[in-house]
């Protein structure tokens, strides 16, 4: 069964909530009844010295009571409350209370013991003690006995826990009101992120509040950079898909002119693939996101490095890279690859021999340089190469396509491109990205 968060919690906070208050209750109850035990025991012991007190024995061991004793229940027939004096294990005397011979609590005690029991059958409580009393004839042992039935006991009781139980019912369902109060006030966040994805979902809004506590800002972030992610990525796809069919029309305008002509048809099949490759690896870059992983960035450079040595090796290149081993970036490996391979074949292509390569972390971005030994790229030519949607057919020989490749990557990860020639010769590409973004 699929419960949302807000019945869980409800279920969950109910059951811990009746189960606190019944062990409460229980425990309440457990310590009243021990608190109302102890009260009637030192209730019958006080009736019980005034009981002795009231008693008179003679010197020839005679006992005798007042007829009206203080403790007036015990002058009433069957008022609950009932007393007895043995001597010698006889009983000697009995309260006008009691209206059956048979006694309720029947010891002999020992001069000041005192003896404390719960009756079964009838109910009632007792309590007996013990003394010595001194006459002409020597010492005569008495036991005096009380007994109270459970009458006024189990009112007590049942009293109280009506009382208990009742007024803990009612806190409970305080507690739950200000739980369930206190729970939506706790889930509206929730909501409010329910509430704006479906408004994003309606085309409404283009992405979440930043309004939100802390434990959900991370969430939050993370979504809207996902649907900033899906945003460029659409764009990139409809930039890919217009371009390709603006670069396809010179070519193909050529092609339908030119059938019988098997240069001409090769060169424009030519710029045709080159067109579909560059519009396509525009589409598939994968750009900025808040869910890229962190990666090495050496290791990739080595890797393209040690291809490249191969598939150069009459220049036998080679490489100095200044990459620190713990430097990391956040982006897709698939676009690293792509990026730095253009660059590195690039530079490969055209140096002399030697290839710089240096990384490092500046304030809040990450530098990149890529130094080559070459003739560089003539001034006029620069930033024409780097424009935006740049055509194939349009690119430099060699260059073109490859830099616009990466050139793409890199504004796809909000970076920036910088080519430059050095003063002594070769080119310098510069690449900045946010750190954070990647």
């Amino acid at each position: 069964m699929r419960l949302s968060i807000n019945a869980r919690t409800v279920i969950g906070a109910g059951w811990v909530l009746a189960v606190f208050l019944v062990l409460t209750g229980l425990a309440l109850d457990r310590a009243f009844e021990d608190s109302a035990l102890t009260s009637i025991q030192e209730r019958l012991r006080g009736k019980l010295y005034l009981l002795i007190g009231e008693t008179d024995v003679s010197e020839s061991g005679q006992i005798s009571l007042p007829k009206k004793s203080a403790l007036t229940r015990i002058n009433q027939p069957d008022s609950g409350l009932y007393a007895w004096i043995y001597s010698n294990n006889k009983l000697i005397w009995q309260s006008s209370s009691v209206i059956s011979a048979q006694a309720h609590f029947t010891s002999n005690l020992s001069s000041g013991e005192e003896k404390f029991d719960l009756l079964n059958e009838p109910k009632g409580f007792a309590m007996g003690y013990g003394i010595e009393w001194q006459t002409a004839e020597g010492r005569l042992p008495i036991t005096f006995s009380l007994s109270e039935d459970t009458t006024l006991f189990v009112n007590q009781i049942n009293n109280y826990r009506k009382t208990l139980w009742g007024w803990l019912g009612g806190m409970a369902i305080l507690l739950l009101i200000a739980q369930l109060t206190v729970l939506r006030w706790g889930l509206r966040p929730l909501r409010t992120v329910a509430d704006e994805l479906r408004q994003i979902e309606q085309g409404q809004q283009q992405q979440l509040s930043s309004h939100y506590p802390t434990e959900l800002r991370g969430l939050t972030s993370n979504l809207n950079a996902l649907l900033a992610h899906e945003r460029a990525q659409q764009q990139r796809y409809r930039h890919a898909l217009a371009d390709l069919a603006h670069s396809l029309k010179t070519p193909l305008a050529v092609l339908q002119g030119a059938i019988d002509d098997p240069d001409t048809v090769r060169e424009q099949s030519e710029r045709i693939q080159q067109s579909i490759d560059y519009q396509l690896q525009r589409a598939a870059t994968a750009g900025r996101s808040g869910l890229n992983s962190p990666i090495l960035l050496r290791p990739i450079i080595e890797t393209l490095s040690r291809a490249l040595r191969k598939v150069y090796a009459d220049k036998q290149v080679q490489f100095k890279l200044d990459i620190p081993n713990n430097l990391t970036v956040r982006a897709d490996e698939g676009d690293l690859t792509e990026m730095f391979g253009n660059l590195l074949d690039n530079a490969s292509k055209w140096c002399k021999q030697n290839i710089e390569y240096h990384a490092r972390t500046v304030d809040d971005n990450i530098e990149i340089n890529i130094i080559d030994d070459g003739p560089g790229i003539p001034e006029n030519k620069i930033e024409h190469i780097l424009v935006r949607g740049m055509r194939a057919d349009e690119a430099v020989a060699g260059q073109g396509i490859g830099l616009a490749v990466v050139k793409e990557i890199v504004e796809a990860y909000e970076g920036k491109l910088d080519l430059r020639n050095q003063i002594d010769g070769g080119l310098l590409i510069k690449i900045t990205l946010p750190n954070n973004s990647l």
